[in-house]
């Protein structure tokens, strides 16, 4: 049983408290996102990305598995869908231009989550491959590249 948590909506000091009222709700896993936008606010600027590595860990203290769905396009009514404006090329394509942003943004992402994987003593079970894209488009290009990019294939 899972349900939804968004560490960067809730207050740094208040994380580990939320998490141990999902554990009370009978849960056994928190889902999250992580908005490209908050975490590259700026073209090679990234910040803030301690506060998914401690959302892991608490949730792992708390005794949660993990669902994380890194995007690059999240939605969860966040803006832009997490995308940051300053990101060019052809949006959520197999565009060259968009892809080799999203590859930068990933280099620097997945490490953080891998560490948090299951095989690796972690709590992260998955990772969710986009969303929300068939009502967007239908490039399979693109889903097969953040695929494998997740992969590591």
């Amino acid at each position: 049983m899972s349900g939804a948590l968004h560490y960067f909506r809730v207050h740094p000091g208040h994380v580990r408290h939320r998490l141990e009222m999902l554990r009370a709700m009978g849960l056994n896993t928190v889902e999250t996102d992580a908005p490209w936008n908050c975490h590259e606010p700026r073209a090679g600027a990234f910040t803030r990305l301690d506060e998914l590595d401690v959302f892991l860990t608490e949730s792992k203290r708390a005794g949660l598995h993990a669902i994380v769905r890194p995007g690059p396009y999240i939605w969860a009514e966040w803006d832009n869908g997490g995308l940051p404006w300053w990101v060019p090329g052809q949006l959520r394509t197999s565009d060259a231009v968009f892809l080799e942003h999203v590859e930068r943004w990933f280099d620097v992402l997945l490490p953080l989550v891998a560490e948090h994987q299951v095989t690796r003593g972690g709590n992260v079970l998955m990772v969710q491959v986009g969303n929300e894209y068939g009502s967007y488009g239908s490039d399979h290009a693109y889903l097969q590249y953040v695929a494998d990019v997740l992969t590591g294939t």
